[in-house]
């Protein structure tokens, strides 16, 4: 879940140290206190528009910049989560790769580790990620045919 006073916090600080500026001159410009100010910074606060306007008026920044980079940072973290469950998702009407994924389970041996294999498909494209460990993973992306799909 995306904490909104994280990344808001998180877009002030890189502000801040971009212009090598410590907490005490930022919270002074802004008349906040430099407490308050460190826990809006590690989202552990919620700013209210009215403090989150003083400190982009310190930082030099309008604010429809800063909460267009919140709002950015949003949205990339909204599509990569989309896209990590997208492939957790077993896709349907895709038996080839179903087929595949239990002739190689068959194969394994009790030695060998387990496998995470997900498979998403998208229009003319099956993408397949396959996990072997937390440090090796393997993408593979081909075209398929319709025909295999529909069955025609």
């Amino acid at each position: 879940m995306i904490l909104l006073r994280r990344v808001i916090g998180d877009a002030l600080r890189a502000r801040r140290q971009a212009q090598h500026r410590t907490l005490r001159e930022v919270s002074t410009a802004a008349n906040v206190s430099l407490g308050y100010l460190s826990e809006i910074e590690r989202g552990q606060k919620e700013a209210s528009s009215e403090l989150l306007a003083a400190v982009c008026d310190a930082l030099g920044a309008r604010l429809s910049e800063v909460l267009r980079e919140v709002s950015s940072s949003v949205a990339t973290t909204e599509q990569a989560q989309g896209i990590g469950d997208a492939l957790a998702e077993e896709p349907a009407g895709f038996p080839e790769q179903r087929e595949h994924d239990a002739q190689a389970a068959e194969q394994r041996t009790p030695a060998q580790p387990t496998a995470t294999v997900s498979t998403l498909v998208d229009g003319d494209v099956a993408v397949t990620v396959r996990q072997d460990g937390p440090l090796s993973a393997r993408l593979t992306a081909r075209t398929i045919r319709r025909d295999i799909l529909t069955g025609v």
